[in-house]
């Protein structure tokens, strides 16, 4: 108690700055892979991506990103065990922040994609098991956590493998592919404006203040008529800037026309994108952050729950923001590229498919790995198309970067923890 009382504001101000640094690490790598399709297809240059990012990647952060901020800060560790010794929950915390931060900035240099969450959560893991006690780790929470880093690229895949095999049955396989694409492309516009308001009114809006009470009896039931309104205007945008495409005629391919339409749709399904991997990935940073400032306000007490400031979450997605615009082409040019050749057809099925992934568990509270999830909606895309179109080699480069990214995290956030206990007199 004394150490908290005595540095609290240098432990709020190395807090702020820490997790601001793993918010920058988040814009930088991980980023990256949300926008690395829309490149890869060519459906947005690298400076458009890197802007639409940029206003989604912080609305999703700032509107949407509390639900899963909660599963980072009170899922993993016991706060009973440290209730003696609060200080060490700050040390912790900031150690797991500096960690994670430290390892991204190194992977975002040497142009690697790793997993945020992978970081994290190996960070939190590592100076508990050491720093504290095995027994101070929610080993059944880690299980889960785990667990969807294997869920979540297949359930990307598949609805990826689904959504590109619906494009072809539908559009691309038809006598008409262009008239085809333009009358349906309107239809999964509207699945994108639905699902983003959905996630947006279920488990954003409560962090600015706003509340929509339909009267329907649930919080779900009312989000279903004003995100199936909101999936309409979407469809009705879309609608009209497909119009104004013309069919030219292309000797070299019979779908050219086709992919300037999925182009347009490529711009809607980025957002989407964009704006869930701000939603999911902000934890990540501002979970640790938030549990550093809820220990020192209350001069030491840990919380099991306590109240997410809106100034946190503000924090994390401006460091975002920040990392994306200076370090995020890196990483955007290695994904979008080097995995398996895209269209903006092909770039479609995969981004709406790791959105959604993203978006389910954004709404569910489980921090899922982007990363993988997006890398599993490409490898349902390529599978579509047979694994001759898959590059083998980046595939396992990036799974190797995955196995490295954990003890990496851990082992940073355990020497860390000793520096701050030896710093601080603990």
């Amino acid at each position: 108690m004394e150490i908290i009382a005595q540095y609290g504001n240098i432990f709020l101000i190395l807090a702020c700055l820490f997790g601001f640094f793993m918010a920058w690490g988040i814009g930088a790598n991980d980023v990256a892979n949300a926008m690395g399709t829309s490149v890869g297809s060519r459906a947005l240059t690298i400076t458009q991506a890197i802007m639409i990012a940029m206003v989604f990647e912080f609305l999703g952060a700032y509107l949407a990103g509390g639900e899963v901020t909660a599963t980072i800060r009170k899922g993993i560790i016991d706060a009973e065990v440290m209730q003696g010794h609060p200080e060490l929950m700050v040390f912790g915390m900031l150690s797991a922040l500096l960690a994670a931060g430290t390892w991204l900035m190194i992977a975002s240099i040497k142009g690697w994609p790793v997993s945020t969450t992978h970081s994290i959560v190996g960070a939190i893991v590592g100076f508990a098991a050491v720093g504290i006690s095995v027994d101070a780790i929610h080993w059944d929470k880690v299980g889960s956590i785990v667990a969807s880093w294997v869920v979540s690229p297949l359930m990307a895949g598949t609805i990826s493998y689904c959504l590109f095999m619906s494009v072809k049955h539908l559009i691309l396989d038809t006598d008409d592919p262009f008239h085809k694409a333009k009358r349906l492309i309107p239809i999964y516009m509207w699945i994108v404006g639905f699902m983003i308001s959905m996630v947006t009114l279920l488990k954003g809006l409560k962090h600015v203040g706003l509340n929509l009470d339909l009267g329907l009896g649930s919080d779900f039931a009312n989000a279903i008529p004003i995100s199936a309104g909101v999936g309409l205007l979407v469809a009705a945008f879309g609608a009209l800037l497909i119009r104004n495409i013309k069919e030219v005629p292309d000797e070299q391919s019979r779908f050219g026309s086709v992919e300037r339409v999925f182009a347009v749709l490529m711009v809607f399904t980025a957002c989407s994108m964009a704006f869930a991997h701000g939603s999911n990935d902000v934890a990540n940073a501002v979970g640790p952050l938030a549990a550093v400032v809820s220990t020192v306000q209350s001069g030491g007490e840990i919380a099991a729950k306590s109240a997410m400031p809106w100034w946190i979450l503000l924090v994390g997605a401006m460091g975002i923001v920040i990392g994306l615009a200076t370090y995020g082409w890196r990483v955007i040019t290695t994904v979008g590229r080097k995995i398996t050749e895209l269209t903006p057809s092909r770039g479609f099925a995969a981004e709406l498919g790791a959105a959604s992934t993203v978006v389910i568990a954004s709404a569910t509270g489980l921090p899922i790995s982007t990363t993988h999830t997006l890398v599993g909606a490409i490898l349902g895309v390529g599978f579509a198309r047979g694994i001759g179109a898959l590059n083998l080699r980046t595939i396992g480069s990036i799974f190797m970067s995955w196995l490295i990214t954990l003890p990496a995290g851990a082992g940073l956030a355990i020497i860390f923890f000793f520096i701050f206990k030896g710093i601080f007199g603990a």
